[in-house]
């Protein structure tokens, strides 16, 4: 008690210029030095840096070691294999040039990439990015060990910012790795022609592979929205589950929604309205009108809601 009453007196000596006598204050004065020496001027540990807690590198392998990561993953590679046994045990269609986007699976592999891209787009994607940020605060909280990891402590916005970013990599290279593994097993089955359009239209195979890119750049940009919510809901509850889920249903219901023509101009501002816009780039003349409106759509839902997650989880009482 009389130490911390010293060190308590020489602080405020030393902080707000407290006249004393000079033999004590220098006695005080050399009791905080030493406190402060072991502590810190901010209360925290001798070579402690916000900076260094909670690193990336850490993170992501923390993360990639998880089961749920794995067969995420895994799956998304073997689903191309999935489609491929489908039409060898279904019939294809005779004409390969005409039709829609089923039809025309297998007249090349750019079109097979595009088949992919299409059927996971409506659930399997959002389902995907809405598990790796829907589960990323909200199971710590299930595991009670949020409150000890900002005991260490690390700031609560490194918290949110670093689990973040690691669910971003890992939702981006599981939609980067859908389109490639397509293409690979669309080359090898049905090897490298033209990708052909519903409307007729063909692209050469070399600018089909642009096309690809600039389709999956998109449906990376497009899913912002779907990492936002899940964020934000992930730092509102204590269950992954609830967190997961309700991304996943808020996404469904955004889709019957837009099916609801009577809604008129309305479904516009739906997030998911634009989820397939990168189909017009599938074309020999592109109209970017639908694809920039979707960008612009994803960036303004993904900028709120994560900074409305910020604002949440910042303000949070932690219990768990």
């Amino acid at each position: 008690m009389v130490v911390a009453s010293k060190h308590e007196a020489a602080n405020a000596a030393i902080d707000h210029g407290v006249h004393t006598d000079p033999a004590a204050l220098d006695e005080l004065t050399e009791a905080a030095r030493q406190e402060r020496a072991e502590v810190g001027a901010d209360g925290a540990v001798a070579g402690y840096r916000p900076g260094r807690t909670l690193r990336l590198g850490v993170e992501l392998r923390r993360q990639l070691r998880r089961r749920r990561t794995q067969l995420v993953l895994g799956f998304v590679v073997v689903l191309p294999f999935i489609l491929v046994l489908a039409f060898q045990i279904g019939q294809a269609s005779p004409n390969r040039r005409s039709g829609g986007f089923v039809d025309l699976a297998t007249a090349s592999a750019p079109n097979f990439v595009v088949l992919a891209l299409f059927v996971a787009g409506g659930f399997l994607l959002p389902t995907i990015v809405a598990l790796f940020f829907g589960d990323t605060i909200a199971s710590e909280a299930s595991w009670s060990s949020l409150k000890y990891l900002l005991a260490i402590p690390v700031p609560r916005h490194r918290v949110l910012r670093q689990k973040a970013i690691a669910s971003g990599l890992l939702s981006l290279l599981a939609l980067v790795l859908l389109p490639v593994v397509s293409l690979v097993v669309g080359l090898l089955w049905y090897g490298a022609g033209d990708a052909i359009s519903p409307t007729g239209d063909s692209i050469p195979f070399g600018k089909s592979l642009v096309v690809i890119v600039l389709a999956t750049v998109f449906v990376v940009i497009q899913l912002a929205w779907v990492a936002g919510l899940a964020l934000l809901l992930s730092v509102s509850t204590d269950a992954p589950l609830g967190a997961v889920g309700g991304t996943v249903l808020v996404a469904i219901l955004s889709q019957i929604l837009d099916q609801i023509t009577a809604l008129g101009s309305l479904r516009n501002y739906l997030p998911t309205h634009y989820a397939y816009a990168w189909m017009d780039l599938i074309a020999t003349d592109i109209d970017w009108s639908q694809i920039a409106a979707g960008v612009l759509s994803a960036v303004i839902y993904g900028t709120v809601l994560t900074l409305l997650a910020a604002r949440r989880f910042s303000t949070k009482d932690i219990t768990s």
